[in-house]
């Protein structure tokens, strides 16, 4: 199979994979509109009857759609990385990506399906049921935005003007990281930059379709958290890289926490200069 055909492949699947994101944004708004509780992961993040109701619909359709390629959820089994390292391709999720925004009900949250391929995102469905917004991309294809029953856009990142720098921030996560990392553009560069702050995988959606030019993400996230944004903002001609400036790979580590990223629109600055 020749590369161009592989690339074919991963896009035959974007129509079935968007339609299952919607069910999931559809379960777990049964669960919004209620007075549901709230339970604490062991890790003391927050889980509502929504991330599993999603969760499920995804894995019960994924299984349907492509029985032969191994599904890992944020709300699976822990799998251990000796099994999880013999993969080639997996489907990585994150059923509700913004509890804390769930929970706030500010509608500030995400279904995320990724598909990997040799530790890269090669499909990726990023979709926002309150508002109804859907991301979508598949390695080769471009990157698109979809509001409602409008037609699909395609989005691509802007260019850096560094005398207007916009950094798009965790509405859920500032620190005096950011904090710190603000300043020093502020200082370095002689300008204010502007802040967006919003949740769940939509800030590197923001840049994906040149509203940021960046979201620095200076605290821990797992590798489900940016899959699914990570191929559309790659398809919009930007990335995610680590400190050293490296793309973040999928499935590499036996940990499936990220290192410290920059999600950014294409330029060569170092954005790890500000830190």
């Amino acid at each position: 199979m020749d590369n161009q055909d592989c690339h074919q492949n991963y896009n035959q699947y974007v129509n079935q994979v968007i339609e299952i994101a919607k069910a999931a944004g559809a379960a777990i708004m049964q669960v919004y509109s209620t007075d549901f509780d709230v339970e604490k992961k062991d890790d003391n993040s927050p889980l509502t009857q929504a991330d599993l109701a999603a969760h499920h619909v995804i894995v019960n359709a994924l299984t349907k759609l492509t029985p032969n390629i191994p599904i890992l959820s944020e709300e699976s089994v822990a799998l251990d990385y000796d099994i999880r390292k013999e993969w080639s391709q997996y489907w990585l999720i994150d059923p509700l990506d913004g509890t804390r925004e769930f929970v706030k009900r500010n509608g500030e949250f995400t279904v995320n399906i990724a598909l990997i391929d040799g530790q890269q995102s090669v499909l990726g469905v990023v979709y926002a049921p309150v508002t109804d917004v859907l991301y979508f991309a598949s390695t080769t294809h471009g990157a698109y935005k979809q509001i409602a029953g409008n037609e699909a856009v395609k989005i691509h990142t802007k260019l850096l003007d560094l005398k207007q720098p916009v950094i798009a921030g965790s509405r859920s996560h500032t620190d005096e990281k950011m904090q710190i990392f603000m300043r020093n553009i502020e200082h370095q560069l002689g300008v204010k930059p502007e802040l967006i702050s919003m949740g769940s995988s939509l800030k590197i959606c923001l840049v994906a379709e040149g509203v940021a030019d960046v979201y620095p993400r200076l605290g821990p996230t797992s590798e489900w958290d940016t899959a699914a944004a990570h191929c559309v903002l790659s398809e919009a001609g930007g990335d995610i890289v680590d400190e050293a400036g490296l793309t973040l790979r999928y499935n590499s580590k036996r940990s499936l926490l990220n290192p410290y990223f920059f999600a950014k629109s294409a330029g060569e600055i170092n954005w790890a200069n500000y830190l």
